[in-house]
């Protein structure tokens, strides 16, 4: 898989990188740049060989997404979304399913979900929501069991690629007992409508409109067929839900880098001590993150859900973020005024990396997390408000 899906991704950064001004400038989504990963066979990469797709590793995500964000960090942004999915659906052993008591029709709905991925469909999350953000426990979408399947009712905010995919991961809470969370894969269509509401500073391609619901889905679509599995597996497989967008914001950061030499080469100040050393830092800083992020993953693949794996994949979320934030801020500075001007990249990627330290978990939890860890607590449980 490996050199495949990387040469296929860095094939395609060129040609999400022409397009990434027109649709940060209009807020539209890059419905080229997904043509393309469809083409090239990227949405079945977390897809198991066996169900037809590359059967990645977690690292070999990683090192994908970071390409494809030196193209558009937007795409990548989204399209981490759909690795999730897929990243999660395919990471249920026959061991786990058992542990955690998946029926066997789960398993098999869980297989057509992955084969259709292969085959070219892609997968949304909605999973955040107004006043919760996306704390788990804290959610006010329900979902209630009904002779035709499940209902779902309520609302989801920032839901990257809303309108675009086949279909949406949804998050809900069970309408007759409160603390059972659990996820649903629901399919595109009746039920299901967009509200125009993504007009933000960063990443403004990602189309992550709020996606209301009113829907009821087949007995099949309750992912793990048994209720209440959402906190189970966000603790089990913090990953994805923490240090998969890490990959694509050392992408961003390498971008910023990328594009401030390419202003300073063609400005010809590429001579000046302080730029050079800008650069220089922002270089290190960078590579440092990037090795944080391996290392991480690395661990995901061969202890996933193990303590200190977890540690490293918090420290990956922190890292990426503030790094990308950090390295495309210098990089502005070392281009000057005339890299501030819409439409310039460094522009554009100043803001997309001011996005990566917001993603939850925030940087600002993702270091209270490691704070109570590095004190000898348990930082999943202690602290004054529930991590998922």
């Amino acid at each position: 898989m490996t050199v495949y899906a990387l040469e296929a991704a860095r094939r395609l950064a060129p040609r999400f990188a022409a397009r990434a001004a027109a649709h940060d400038r209009d807020g539209s989504f890059p419905v080229d740049d997904f043509r393309d990963l469809r083409e090239a066979g990227l949405f079945g990469l977390m897809v198991p060989r066996a169900l037809g797709g590359l059967g990645a590793s977690f690292a070999e995500y990683a090192a994908v997404a970071t390409e494809l964000a030196r193209g558009n960090g937007a795409t990548a942004l989204v399209f981490n979304m759909h690795a999730s999915v897929t990243g999660a659906l395919g990471a249920v052993t026959e061991e786990l399913a058992e542990a955690l008591g998946v029926p066997d029709e789960a398993l098999a709905a869980r297989d057509r979900l992955l084969t259709a991925a292969a085959q070219g469909s892609w997968y949304a999350v909605a999973m955040s929501e107004r006043g919760a953000g996306a704390r788990l426990s804290q959610l006010s979408t329900v979902y209630e069991p009904t002779d035709e399947g499940w209902h779902l009712k309520g609302s989801k905010t920032f839901c990257s690629g809303a309108g675009h995919a086949d279909g949406y991961l949804v998050a809900a809470r069970s309408s007759a007992d409160q603390s059972m969370v659990s996820q649903f894969l629901v399919p595109a269509g009746d039920g299901l409508s967009v509200e125009p509401t993504w007009d933000a500073l960063g990443m403004r391609a990602t189309s992550s409109h709020d996606l209301h619901l009113d829907v009821t889905v087949p007995t099949d679509r309750l992912l793990g067929g048994v209720e209440g599995l959402a906190l189970v597996v966000a603790q089990l497989m913090p990953h994805w839900l923490v240090a998969s967008y890490a990959a694509v914001y050392v992408g961003v950061a390498r971008a910023a880098i990328d594009a401030a030499a390419e202003h300073l080469n063609a400005r010809n100040l590429a001579g000046l001590p302080a730029v050079r050393a800008r650069l220089g830092r922002a270089d290190a800083a960078t590579a440092a993150a990037q090795l944080v992020v391996a290392e991480a993953a690395r661990r995901v693949d061969d202890s996933p859900g193990d303590a200190e794996t977890n540690r490293w994949v918090w420290r990956a979320k922190l890292l990426a973020g503030t790094t990308a934030a950090e390295v495309a801020a210098s990089m502005l500075e070392a281009a000057g005024t005339s890299a501030t001007r819409r439409g310039h990249p460094l522009e554009r990627l100043y803001r997309d990396a001011r996005c990566g330290s917001l993603h939850p978990a925030t940087s600002d939890v993702c270091a209270d997390w490691l704070g109570i860890a590095a004190l000898g607590g348990d930082p999943d449980r202690d602290g004054s408000a529930p991590r998922w």
